[in-house]
């Protein structure tokens, strides 16, 4: 059985499973009068596809996979948001999280470019916050900068499969990354056997699983194919994002 076979003998039935999950929680059952149950549906549930019900669940799941890894670089890097002022990590994460990616120590930079900057010997703020958002930034654009998606939506499979190799990409990046004086940049995961940690790589795993399945699914709906790379995570380039169009 070849590759492309193989993927949608998982793929499909795992895409009806998730629809039917998020079918029934549209709905809302509630006891009327004389104790007879009523059921009502979401309204805006009737512009969605199965398809978008998925799509809306993946991202949410994603969006919430990335806070996670923020919350945790935090706790274990926690000079990297006291170098913006904030009394609390709460704080920062807050701001990371409230709305635009755009931030003034990233000097115009988005997606892979802040990505970069944070592990730069010249930048010199907080570094979570460079990598969170510049992937974030990724993120939205591999979903088009929406939050919800109705059926007349439509994503490139491409940006989402690039998306998650830039992951991947980060991943390298802040294992590798060290100060002159030989300390990583950012902590991440614990290799020590006797207090191993590798809670970010299974969060992050988690989120490239759910890139990749999402990639496969939108390829499938629309008959198209994905262009994957092979490169080298030691000089490995970031993958274009933003700049593909929808096809």
């Amino acid at each position: 059985m070849g590759y492309d076979a193989a993927m949608m003998n998982w793929r499909f039935p795992l895409v009806l499973m998730l629809s039917s999950t998020l079918f029934a929680s549209a709905c809302a059952t509630r006891v009327g009068s004389g104790g007879q149950k009523e059921t009502r549906f979401e309204p805006r549930y009737l512009a969605k596809t199965e398809v978008d019900r998925v799509i809306d669940s993946v991202r949410a799941d994603v969006m919430s996979g990335l806070r996670r890894v923020a919350e945790k670089l935090y706790k274990r890097n926690p000079r990297e948001w006291k170098k913006a002022g904030h009394s609390t990590m709460e704080a920062a994460l807050e701001r990371l999280f409230a709305g635009s990616v755009d931030f003034p120590e990233l000097e115009g930079r988005r997606e892979g470019a802040a990505v970069l900057f944070a592990f730069s010997p010249n930048y010199h703020g907080d570094r979570v916050l460079g990598v969170i958002a510049g992937l974030r930034g990724m993120i939205q654009s591999a979903f088009e900068n929406k939050e919800d998606f109705y059926v007349l939506d439509a994503l490139d499979e491409q940006k989402l499969y690039n998306c998650a190799r830039n992951i991947e990409i980060a991943i390298w990046k802040m294992s590798s990354s060290r100060a002159s004086s030989g300390e990583p940049l950012l902590l991440s995961n614990e290799l020590d056997p006797n207090n191993p940690n590798i809670s970010f790589e299974r969060e992050f795993g988690r989120m490239i699983g759910l890139l990749d399945f999402l990639s496969g699914v939108v390829a499938d709906q629309h008959g198209r194919s994905v262009t994957r790379f092979t490169q080298s995570l030691a000089t490995a380039l970031f993958l274009p994002v933003s700049a593909l169009g929808i096809r």
